[in-house]
């Protein structure tokens, strides 16, 4: 398989919360990475903090997102930039998928 090339039929799903939340590992290489985060409605991403800088992009249904001691609603078409070391969480509203982009490439996703 090229390195440079992603077909959604080689990208894996995995289940974080069965029922809730999965995620599928789309294209990645260098210092980048795209995530794309699948929700049912009530799915989590739980509060945490990692070193990694984070774009997440709402492809589709909504979200309350919060990032240290804000919190919005996403929806369709928004985004939010997470600097390095920012604690953020969100909770699925009506069931959607989120882009996310890392860099540098999140190895603990990779392992």
């Amino acid at each position: 398989m090229s390195e440079v090339f992603f077909p959604d039929r080689s990208c894996p799903v995995t289940i974080v919360d069965p029922g809730k939340v999965s995620r599928r590992i789309k294209a990645h290489g260098g210092a980048l990475m795209t995530v794309e985060v699948i929700f049912a409605t009530g799915g989590v991403g739980a509060s945490h903090s990692h070193p990694h800088e984070q774009v997440s992009y709402c492809l589709s249904g909504r979200f309350t997102y919060t990032v240290e001691d804000e919190t919005i609603e996403l929806g369709p078409g928004d985004s939010v930039y997470l600097p390095a070391s920012a604690r953020h969480g969100t909770t699925c509203l009506s069931a959607g998928t989120l882009l996310d982009v890392f860099t540098p490439q999140r190895q603990d996703f990779l392992a």
